[in-house]
């Protein structure tokens, strides 16, 4: 008992005046490091995106913080620089007062100290809070850090010192850009979470993918317009856009790469009223519009907004005929299917027994892929007929098959030229009954 009270009495005389000082000095340098390693996880973790929908709700903080966000490169530095020196003086302070207490043991005694305190409660518990509730820490952080970056000393070292770094590392990088990749991972990611619904994520998907389609994946190709010889009588094309439940025509004088113009039906109807039911076609056409098929549909959607028109003929390379697009056809590529009653419709997607599928040969090689979860060829065609074909290397015969991504392709309807369904099996697992239900899907 006796040596231990002498040993307090040590303790007690080597405690100096100075050393509540000190002592206070290490605990505000703790508490600042806490909050800046705070704002640091904080600020590199929220997302422009989510800063500016905080400033639309009018979040106190959220102004700043949009400010910061977009310029990371001007709060990053100065913040890692204090935390850096926050702690490099605390812990030099607290190796100081522990060697004048302790003498060599205080070395011991201040790493376990700088272990414990400094990382434990100056980093991690800080950073950890800031990741489980990065909103409401961004937000108290925001006002401290913008006031931080704007203090005239801190600014002008921490930009001397980057300046010294990229003086040996080489010059900036060019700033990070958010890729569509990581648009379409951010809805996957918000499905997940249950902040949109499944029909939002599809939509998202659209919407992202709709700036890389271009024309001749969404238009009506050559086999399949339907069209009117310029010769024909004004009642005559009105009674085959009747029939084929269509308001414009496109009227042709020799043959369907010789577009002369479009015929509206109301304007089919206005002739038949008046008496002029007789007259050729050719007087009743109004002006056709011609786009190349390479075209991106989001340009083409803007102009027909702006010229006001609904149809547009798609030429190729060559200035032939290889198809026509309208606005619906448009709309469809980013909502789905837009059928009405004079549609008919056959289903682009059948699930027959033993998980294997019937498709159009129109489908979308792309929606295929996705369907059946397999890596499909990529060549110069667009849907899986044309895929069936390059591979055979001419058109098939009912009954022919090929092999791609580990499916078997059989044709099952042969038109013409043309490859109406195939049937589509999984040379090892048989597919889910319920793939690609609720995805949007090919035209037919």
């Amino acid at each position: 008992m006796p040596v231990k009270a002498s040993g307090a009495l040590v303790a007690v005389s080597r405690f100096r005046s100075t050393d509540w000082i000190l002592l206070a000095v290490v605990v505000v340098l703790l508490l600042a490091a806490a909050a800046l390693a705070l704002a640091e996880t904080s600020l590199t973790r929220i997302s422009k995106v989510k800063a500016i929908s905080l400033a639309d709700e009018r979040r106190r903080g959220a102004r700043q913080l949009v400010r910061l966000v977009e310029r990371p490169e001007q709060f990053l530095n100065p913040v890692l620089l204090l935390v850096l020196v926050s702690q490099l003086v605390a812990a030099t302070l607290v190796g100081i007062l522990a060697e004048r207490w302790f003498g060599a043991l205080g070395v011991v005694v201040a790493i376990v100290f700088e272990v414990v305190i400094i990382f434990v409660l100056a980093e991690a518990l800080p950073k950890n809070w800031a990741v489980h509730n990065p909103e409401r820490s961004a937000l108290l952080a925001a006002p401290v850090v913008a006031a931080v970056v704007k203090f005239p000393p801190f600014r002008v070292v921490s930009n001397g010192l980057i300046s010294l770094a990229n003086l040996l590392v080489g010059p900036r990088g060019r700033r990070a850009e958010v890729s569509e990749s990581e648009l379409l991972a951010m809805a996957d990611v918000a499905l997940e979470d249950e902040v949109i619904e499944t029909e939002e994520r599809a939509l998202i998907h659209s919407i992202i993918e709709f700036g890389d389609t271009i024309v001749r994946e969404v238009m009506v190709p050559r086999p399949d317009m339907c069209s009117v010889e310029a010769q024909r009588t004004a009642s005559e094309a009105l009674g085959i856009a009747m029939a084929a439940g269509y308001s414009r025509l496109p009227v042709y004088s020799q043959n369907i790469d010789d577009v002369l113009g479009v015929a509206y039906a109301k304007d089919l109807v206005r002739a038949e009223r008046e008496g002029f039911r007789d007259n050729p076609v050719r007087g009743f056409v109004r002006e056709a519009h011609f786009v190349p098929e390479t075209k991106r549909v989001s340009r083409l959607m803007r102009e027909m907004q702006a010229l006001q028109y609904h149809l547009a003929i798609v030429v190729d390379e060559y200035g032939g005929t290889a198809g026509l697009v309208t606005l619906e056809d448009l709309i469809e590529e980013l909502i789905g299917e837009i059928v009405d009653e004079y549609d008919v419709e056959e289903p682009p997607v059948e699930h027959l027994g033993d998980g294997e599928l019937s498709v159009t040969g129109r489908l979308d090689v792309d929606e295929l892929g996705e369907l059946v979860h397999a890596e499909l060829p990529e060549g110069d065609w667009d849907t899986v007929g044309g895929l069936f074909i390059n591979l055979l290397g001419r058109v098939p015969g009912e009954g022919e098959s090929v092999v791609a991504g580990g499916m078997r392709l059989v044709a099952e309807k042969v038109q013409g030229n043309r490859i109406g369904r195939i049937r589509v099996m999984s040379l090892s697992a048989p597919f889910e009954q319920g793939a690609g239900q609720g995805a949007p899907v090919g035209r037919d």
